[in-house]
């Protein structure tokens, strides 16, 4: 059988059928990165992950044309041969600071980021993965050799079910296996935050360590924006990100322990047979940071954003699951109903993101919505009213809005950042 044979099928009217053209739909121009051309009118973009709005920053574009001028677009090699340069290494210094660790290694992409993890998983170590990590953390699963086992969505007691169960059948070495805990600080479609506490505490009582990917919380969450582990006042073993979200670049990073980035700068393959990334993506990154951590205006404007986005949908009918971050997940069950209110809130000059199976089970279709802290509050008004519009329409929320509903209250920092260093573990 021709090996090709399985590609045939996907035309583009089978796209069409299945509601997949959605996807790859290119944009034009683009403004102030918040609105966008798109097949022949402008939108707003409701579907970023720049949630500080710096990727239209003049300071991170200076920064980024400033890399290209003086190293070229591409460094020709990989970090480990000729790829490393001293921004490289800036940028893992500020990052490791920022994120509370000992060290950073910096990669083209937060896929890859994840993907260096795989050699931590050895042969006859237990991996235990929330249900609904990003795909990345289940590729690094399926690279090492680890045995993986799933628990419930944020569900600690079947963690510790399967924990036990580990101790108690001696499941690849039992009580003396190795044994990690993948997690997501925020979830990327239902945008509920990890509860790391209960976490780290089971890590404790059960000789594990603690991963958290902190793509969706780094720059927006804790006191001075450093994700999910300043936000609870914990240190994860090991935290991974993409750059492309927050720091308004392309690229990912992994920190931890000094040793344990050295290890695995000799021993990841998502490191050591790539190209380095690339100098206007690091500059750009680092600029980012530098803004990041100097104006937290930003950050308190897209978690402001984000609770008014949260409780205006809510108030016309609409369901936003238990999100408490700038993740807005609007349920609009049934693949055809959510592509077609996808269309039709395009048409009315919004464009979200359609969630649909595999990317979430059937029947738990979501329409994702996320704002950054340039757009306006009038952008915003125009994203409720479409909303409004298109949601009437198809029946998702009722012709009346509903006289009460049940307020978000967003996930905002403290008050004032931690006096020390954050707790390296919980014991039980």
């Amino acid at each position: 059988m021709d090996i090709l044979e399985k590609c045939r099928p996907w035309t583009a009217e089978h796209l069409r059928r299945t509601g997949r053209d959605c996807y790859y739909r290119a944009l034009g121009d683009t403004f102030d990165g918040t609105e966008a051309e798109f097949e022949g009118r402008r939108v707003i973009i409701a579907a970023s992950h720049d949630y500080l709005g710096l990727s239209s920053d003049p300071r991170v574009l200076e920064a980024a044309v400033t890399a290209v001028r003086r190293f070229g677009t591409s460094l020709g090699g990989s970090r480990g041969v000729s790829g490393s340069l001293e921004l490289h290494e800036e940028l893992e210094s500020r990052l490791a600071e920022f994120m509370g660790q000992e060290a950073a290694a910096v990669l083209p992409s937060g896929y890859q980021a994840n993907l260096m993890l795989a050699p931590l998983m050895t042969d006859g170590d237990l991996v235990f993965s929330d249900f609904s990590n990003h795909a990345s953390l289940d590729e690094a699963v399926a690279h090492g050799k680890a045995k993986g086992r799933k628990f419930l969505h944020g569900d600690l007691e079947h963690l510790e079910e399967l924990l036990q169960a580990a101790d108690k059948h001696g499941i690849s070495g039992g009580v003396d296996a190795g044994k990690i805990i993948l997690t997501d600080g925020v979830f990327s479609v239902e945008g509920d935050l990890c509860d790391l506490p209960g976490l780290m505490k089971l890590a404790g009582a059960y000789g594990a360590r603690v991963v958290v990917d902190s793509s969706h919380d780094l720059g927006v969450l804790g006191p001075t924006g450093a994700g999910a582990g300043e936000h609870f006042g914990l240190r994860p073993d090991v935290v991974t990100s993409a750059l492309s979200k927050s720091l308004a670049s392309v690229g990912g990073v992994i920190a931890g322990p000094a040793e344990v980035i050295r290890y695995l700068l000799f021993h990841a393959r998502a490191m050591m047979f790539t190209a380095a990334a690339s100098p206007a993506n690091v500059a750009a990154a680092l600029a980012a940071l530098k803004i990041l951590q100097t104006e937290p205006q930003r950050r308190v404007r897209v978690l402001e954003l984000a609770e008014r986005l949260h409780n205006g949908l809510r108030s016309l009918g609409f369901d936003t699951g238990t999100s408490v971050t700038p993740v807005v997940p609007v349920l609009v069950t049934g693949r055809e109903r959510c592509v077609r209110m996808w269309q039709e809130l395009c048409e009315a000059g919004v464009f979200a993101a359609p969630m649909v199976h595999p990317v979430v089970r059937a029947g738990r279709e979501v329409l994702r919505i996320t704002l950054t802290a340039a757009h306006t509050d009038t952008q915003l008004e125009r994203v409720l009213a479409a909303f409004e519009q298109v949601g009437r329409n198809a029946g998702v929320i009722p012709r009346h809005a509903p006289t009460s509903h049940t307020p978000v209250r967003i996930a905002h920092p403290r008050e004032a950042p931690l006096s020390g260093p954050y707790d390296v573990r919980l014991s039980t």
